[in-house]
């Protein structure tokens, strides 16, 4: 089955659709997307994308990213890849950056080019509480191994610094995103 993506028009606007497995090129169009981070307690999730990945391969990043498809509200798409690439049912997740957008350019010359809004998904105490001794450090997950090669929980503060020494050492995306204030603070509280 072809999983389209919404590709957008200088204005921000929907303008067509493409094959998502043809899209991501040296040539990427503008095109719509999604970032969501998940925190449980003062823990965020990042995840290690699989090597078979064909932007950003092994590259360590949010906890999850997609494309929502023609007609399909973002909100929607978060909680379907987030079951989809973590096996994880999630609560209605939170816009934090809604006008977030990049580019950038992987080594191997593809381009990632998106009007790419930030969610956060705040997973509830119920959730941490099924994991083996009740903290997000602990909570198992069982990625889709086509998504997520690994993941770890890790304190906010500690990943903010990380970032900011070593931003070579996470995705173009990741970094930007916590450029931002907003997104900072949702993940420190």
């Amino acid at each position: 089955m072809t999983e389209l993506v919404v590709l957008a028009d200088d204005q921000g606007k929907p303008a067509g659709t493409a094959d998502k497995a043809k899209v991501h090129t040296a040539d990427t169009p503008l095109h719509f997307a999604f970032s969501a981070w998940v925190r449980s307690g003062n823990k965020i999730l990042l995840t290690r994308r699989a090597l078979s990945k064909r932007t950003w391969p092994g590259v360590w990043t949010n906890a999850f990213c997609g494309h929502p498809g023609p007609g399909e509200a973002t909100a929607d798409t978060v909680i379907r890849r987030a079951d989809f690439e973590l096996n994880l049912d999630i609560p209605t997740p939170q816009l934090i950056l809604p006008d977030f957008s990049y580019r950038a350019v992987d080594s191997s010359g593809i381009v990632e080019y998106e009007i790419c809004p930030v969610y956060l998904v705040d997973l509830d105490a119920s959730v941490a509480e099924n994991a083996s001794n009740g903290s997000a450090d602990r909570l198992n997950l069982s990625p889709n191994p086509d998504e997520v090669d690994s993941y770890a929980w890790v304190d906010a503060e500690e990943l903010i610094t990380a970032a900011d020494a070593t931003p070579f050492a996470f995705s173009p995306w990741l970094v930007e995103e916590l450029s931002h204030s907003e997104l900072r603070e949702a993940l420190r509280k």
